[in-house]
């Protein structure tokens, strides 16, 4: 799969909202997928004002190709330095997510980090608890949902989810096998940026329950990929998606009521997405990147960073100036938004949302 240049689009005027369409998805019964993992964290050596841990972190779920970790200290504890992981730290929230070469963790498999830290010369507890990719590390596998390999575990909830949220989409062509990855992965790139607008902001955006909606399509993927929508072919899969999502879940662009996020399994070679007026949509390179398919985890996690911007309302950087705006969301997480790009967010027609 390819990357490309992503572009802002406000996406609202060529699309006309139509009513609610037939109910969605079914559930059936198969065995899934497992997951668990367990932690070794151990320090090192402690010196006055300071310290060194090694984390071990073993993967007993299938295998996986990105992992973030996270953590909090209950002591003060504050990361200053770390090596085979790139870390960020918010209050005594910590995330650690995988360097370019150690993304791959396969069943079993094991891969560690360490870092430097200080303290507060007085006590300096091991954190009480773990997670990977979302999943808590207990030291032993736990059942996973169970769904058929072409059907639908899930799907967007019957009642209206509350307003002034975030809500993410799945849309899932009718030629396109139902996988947990996806359903698991988005939902980890939507928490993960949900921290990072935490760090930045100081206040970040809530995400529905549950965080992915899963939306069985009306049509196989080359529908999707080959029906003109717009004015190029760029747009054709997302507008498509945009549509259908629209009209099965009364959703309106822009939305008022909740900043959407869509992710469709399928792609043309010309196909691409975008941002804005409180509508992400993303074609399959994304929804792959985010399961661990396609590249590394940190440039979805900073694409999704970046998209998100868009629909709070901010515009692409003129430059690669160091922010999530720019080529520098690549970077992610050593990006960071600009104190304009801030009060653009807080204060434009999605600030609100944010608490």
């Amino acid at each position: 799969m390819h990357q490309r240049v992503r572009r802002t689009v406000v996406v609202a005027a060529a699309l006309a909202t139509v009513a609610a369409g037939a109910a969605i998805g079914g559930v059936t019964s198969a065995q899934a997928a497992a997951p668990g993992c367990r932690v070794s964290y151990t320090v090192g050596s402690q010196w006055g004002g300071g310290f060194t841990a090694n984390v071990a972190v073993t993967n007993l779920g299938d295998p996986l190709t990105g992992w973030t970790l996270r953590w909090s200290f209950t002591a003060g504890q504050v990361v200053t330095q770390a090596w085979n992981a790139a870390t960020t730290q918010s209050g005594a929230a910590v995330t650690a997510v995988n360097a370019g070469w150690n993304a791959n963790l396969a069943t079993n498999g094991t891969t560690t980090f360490g870092f430097n830290g200080s303290w507060n010369n007085s006590t300096n507890p091991v954190p009480a608890s773990f997670t990977l990719n979302g999943v808590v590390c207990t030291g032993a596998t736990t059942p996973g949902p169970t769904a058929s390999p072409s059907t639908s575990p899930t799907s967007p909830p019957t009642s209206t989810p509350p307003e002034r949220t975030v809500r993410a989409y799945w849309l899932r062509p009718t030629d396109v096998a139902y996988d947990q990855r996806y359903v698991d992965g988005i939902a980890t790139v939507m928490r993960e940026a949900q921290s990072y607008y935490r760090q930045e902001l100081g206040k970040t955006f809530t995400l529905n329950n549950p965080v992915v909606e899963v939306v069985d399509g009306d049509h196989p993927r080359s529908w999707y990929e080959n029906t003109p929508n717009g004015n190029e072919c760029y747009w054709w899969v997302v507008f498509n998606m945009q549509q259908e999502l629209m009209r099965k879940l009364s959703l309106r662009a822009p939305d008022s009521r909740w900043v959407n996020v869509g992710e469709i399994s399928a792609e043309a070679s010309c196909s691409g997405g975008g941002g804005g007026g409180g509508w992400v949509i993303l074609s399959g390179h994304d929804a792959d990147g985010a399961a661990g398919i396609n590249g590394p985890m940190n440039r979805w996690y900073g694409g999704m960073v970046h998209e998100l911007g868009h629909a709070f309302g901010l515009p692409d950087s003129t430059s690669t100036d160091g922010t999530p705006m720019s080529a520098s969301f690549y970077s992610y997480p050593n990006t960071h938004f600009s104190q304009a790009q801030k009060q653009g967010i807080l204060n434009g027609p999605y600030g609100s949302f944010l608490s």
